[in-house]
């Protein structure tokens, strides 16, 4: 069933426009590596917002159907989106009709401006988050990238329901989670098996804590995705990879810093004592680990004290 659905909406597809030249953003030139058949992912730099990078540092994905393009994030900026939708131009001539958001934050959705004509979708939990921080994000990515975005120009996508969906024929399976951001978006193909994580799954790269509700329930949810049979995943920062590497990766980098927050919360011990610790040496070779571990301290610390000496709720 699998090898003929790819077979016939592979014959549909139009062939795409000449690729004259590298597609430039910021100064480096933008590639999409295919992951499966007719599907590819644009990767970020493994950086924090910076004017050096322009923004560039999620991942996106596009998969080509014979209704059109679905694309799975936008980048952080409208600037960043023209780029992309020339890049998707020079892999298939199909328009792009349907953006899905995983996660609100600056760097999966402000490109969406630049799809005007296509259906921009995303969890309810992730629309009130973007509803929520939009204008206060707008400001903060001004300030790192050094680039003015006009407020207006930042739309809330519609709300999708997580379960089986069809967009145009083809149909993904949407998984509504919540440990990365509050409200997070993993989406499966099963025509392809490949795993988008979106910030549910970081690789070679530390995983960003700002905004989780709780580790254990990210953890939770990075054990219920191991049961899907995915052949292929692509995280929210870094590069693709089978499923477990990258859940192993990030759950490994969590438990571990769950544990060091706990522990020393347990012993009454103030944040500083937290980061006074040598990063294990199977963390200390990603990218950014010592900036998000310190991130981590400062914004989680408070919470793990509330529960662990003075009995506020999990």
């Amino acid at each position: 069933m699998k090898a003929g659905f790819l077979a016939t909406f592979s014959t549909l597809l139009i062939t795409p426009l000449a690729a004259s030249e590298p597609v430039m953003f910021c100064e480096r030139p933008l590639t999409a590596q295919p992951i499966a058949e007719n599907t590819w992912m644009v990767e970020g730099v493994k950086e924090e917002l910076s004017t050096s990078n322009c923004g560039h540092i999620g991942n996106q994905a596009f998969i080509a159907t014979p209704s059109g393009v679905i694309l799975i994030d936008s980048g952080s900026s409208p600037h960043f989106g023209e780029a992309l939708k020339t890049l998707i131009a020079q892999h298939t001539a199909q328009p792009v009709r349907w953006v899905l958001n995983t996660h609100h934050h600056p760097d999966h959705f402000f490109g969406n401006a630049a799809f005007d004509e296509a259906q921009h979708l995303t969890l309810a939990s992730t629309r009130a988050l973007m509803a929520r921080d939009r204008d206060a994000l707008i400001d903060n990515v001004a300030r790192l990238t050094g680039h003015s975005l006009e407020h207006s120009s930042i739309a809330l996508p519609k709300v999708i329901e997580a379960g089986e969906i069809t967009l145009g024929n083809y149909p993904l399976t949407l998984f509504a989670m919540s440990g990365h951001s509050g409200g997070d978006l993993v989406i499966m193909d099963h025509a392809t098996d490949v795993l988008f994580l979106g910030d549910i799954g970081f690789y070679q790269r530390a995983a960003a804590t700002a905004h989780s509700p709780s580790l254990q329930q990210w953890l939770e949810e990075l054990n219920d995705l191991r049961a899907l049979n995915a052949s292929i995943a692509v995280p929210g920062h870094g590069p693709s990879a089978p499923p477990e590497t990258i859940i192993g990766q990030t759950t490994h980098y969590l438990e571990w810093l769950d544990q060091r927050l706990s522990d020393v919360a347990s012993e009454g011990l103030g944040a500083n004592h937290a980061l006074a610790v040598e990063i294990p040496s199977m963390f200390s070779t990603m990218a950014l680990s010592e900036y998000e571990f310190t991130r981590s301290v400062m914004q989680l610390y408070p919470h793990y004290e509330a529960r662990l000496l003075w009995g506020a709720p999990h």
